[in-house]
């Protein structure tokens, strides 16, 4: 077995979408071949509700998918085809876009004004641009929850993980999203396969992903996120932690435990022409899916 070493860590970058929702970016537009299949991981958690409540109005989608993780609050959604639905904490929905769709979400904060989720976008392979829409909605009571001994918290979204397989299914990238919480000082291994590309987001705490020839120390250093002392090799709240090869990630739980989504999925390996929420394989597709739009023959 090899331990995944660090390729980089990055802060999520605060950014504005929709009718001027305030969120955080962890990676998104540019070249994203480091993380084929995904595209895009927004963090949107607000406690303002003038920062988020004006959402996302109707917009488009064609050639991905989109998955929408509700930790507090909620989000409606409706779209072209009539559906409606709404994601309360814990939830998950995960929609093809396929050969395109028009829709809306709309967040909502808790009792409190709290608004907490995630919304990673999948690449589809080009034999797959095209196929129906359709939406897998997802309860938290559905998605299996893993307890180990050492008191590690795994929510298996997608993918297979210890013997539990996720309510998500027949997604092109065969990912796994895995929402994963240590206790503090535990350190934990967790598998995953050679092929995939896999990343990190801590959301909670603080803790060390290192290689097997990198120990675990404990150099010391204040800094000002989150009130607490972390050392120079730890990663804190709203990190993205970028794998290179190996079959396990390894992580040292800080004093207050961490939490993170761990995902990873088989590379597509295909040329991405991308302008906004449309993503296609060349120029020429991405022009016929703008000029459908405006001709009003996008949704089929």
């Amino acid at each position: 077995m090899s331990i995944r070493p660090v390729r980089r860590i990055v802060t999520s970058k605060p950014t504005m979408e929709g009718a001027g929702v305030k969120l955080r970016r962890a990676f998104g537009f540019g070249d994203t071949s480091e993380f084929d299949p995904f595209l895009l991981l927004d963090d949107f958690r607000n406690e303002r509700p003038d920062d988020y409540r004006a959402g996302f109005p109707w917009h488009p989608h064609r050639g991905i998918e989109t998955i929408t993780y509700v930790l507090a609050g909620s989000v409606e959604h409706g779209d072209s085809l009539g559906n409606r639905g709404k994601l309360e904490a814990g939830d998950v929905q995960w929609m093809t876009a396929g050969r395109g769709i028009l829709h809306q979400e709309m967040p909502q904060g808790d009792p409190v004004g709290r608004m907490h989720g995630f919304q990673l976008w999948a690449n589809l392979p080009s034999s797959l641009k095209m196929t129906a829409p359709r939406y897998q909605d997802i309860k938290a009571p559905e998605i299996p929850e893993i307890v180990e001994d050492d008191g590690t918290r795994v929510r298996v979204v997608c993918g297979d993980f210890l013997g539990k397989r996720g309510p998500v299914e027949g997604v092109a990238a065969d990912p796994r999203y895995l929402d994963v919480g240590v206790p503090p000082g535990r350190r934990k291994t967790l598998p995953v396969e050679l092929e995939r590309h896999a990343f990190a987001y801590v959301f909670e705490g603080s803790g060390s992903f290192r290689a097997a020839s990198q120990p675990f120390g404990v150099l010391t250093e204040k800094t000002d996120g989150g009130g607490e002392t972390l050392s120079r090799e730890q990663t804190g709240n709203r990190s993205l932690v970028l794998f290179d090869s190996g079959d396990e990630v390894a992580v040292q739980a800080g004093e207050q435990g961490i939490r993170f989504l761990l995902v990873s999925g088989k590379p597509i390996e295909e040329p991405v022409a991308w302008y906004g929420p449309i993503v296609m394989n060349t120029k020429a597709e991405l022009q016929q899916a703008f000029d459908e739009l405006h001709a009003g023959t996008f949704i089929r």
